[in-house]
């Protein structure tokens, strides 16, 4: 059963390591240490995306600023105090990691597949530009009875498919992990530069449904 609930996120990045590491946790006695990942997009721009990595995987890799990796793992998040409110928190917690050479050339660098329940109404909307676009909140069980609460947005024809889902749908999807920057502005006039996390949907689909149907053709916007 834990083997298939991890089958449900699947997570397979390949980067360039943009930092330096940065404690995050303890558990049990072993360490969680916290990287940044700079992922490039077609666009020739990059997302950067936290990772978050036990040291007992480090003890093999010694991870350098530059180094090129490969990751397999899965999205996780979680709730974060701050600001007098919480926040959801989302990283990459790596199951395995392989230093590459950095020639190598890599078609899909950045894949994620989650496998989850839809947990809030979707939000249709629609670009100044008339790009359409619905925001879906997606709950992805894990073992010992815990899930991982993940945002996707979805384009398109995936925009309009998605917007007809219901609380409690059973889907499938395929994309890719994106990063965000916007500001926000307090009550005190300041501006905050924040950064946002999201499954950026390239395909999707009602697990439930015995006749499927899916979006075969990607609508994913760079």
């Amino acid at each position: 059963m834990s083997g298939h609930m991890i089958d449900t996120n699947v997570v397979t990045l390949v980067g360039k390591v943009a930092g330096e590491k940065e404690f995050s946790h303890e558990m049990y006695g072993e360490g969680f240490y916290n990287y940044q990942i700079e992922i490039p997009r077609l666009s020739d721009t990059a997302d950067y995306l936290p990772m978050t990595i036990s040291e007992r995987l480090l003890f093999d890799s010694k991870l350098n600023k530059g180094d090129t990796v490969k990751v397999e793992g899965q999205l996780r998040s979680y709730n974060k105090f701050a600001d007098g409110s919480n926040r959801l928190v989302l990283t990459v917690f790596a199951r395995d990691i392989e230093v590459l050479d950095s020639e190598e050339e890599i078609k899909n660098p950045n894949q994620i597949y989650l496998e989850g329940f839809i947990c809030k109404p979707p939000v249709y909307r629609e670009t100044p530009f008339g790009r359409e676009i619905t925001d879906l909140l997606i709950a992805v069980n894990r073992p010992y009875n815990k899930s991982d609460y993940i945002p996707c947005i979805a384009w398109g024809r995936n925009a309009r498919f998605s917007a007809k889902l219901q609380v409690g749908d059973h889907i499938r999807s395929w994309g890719r992990i994106q990063s965000r920057n916007y500001q926000k502005k307090l009550p005190d006039g300041t501006v905050l530069n924040k950064v946002a996390y999201e499954v950026s949907i390239s395909k999707m689909e009602n697990a439930d449904e015995s006749n499927t149907e899916e979006t075969a053709v990607s609508e994913d916007m760079e």
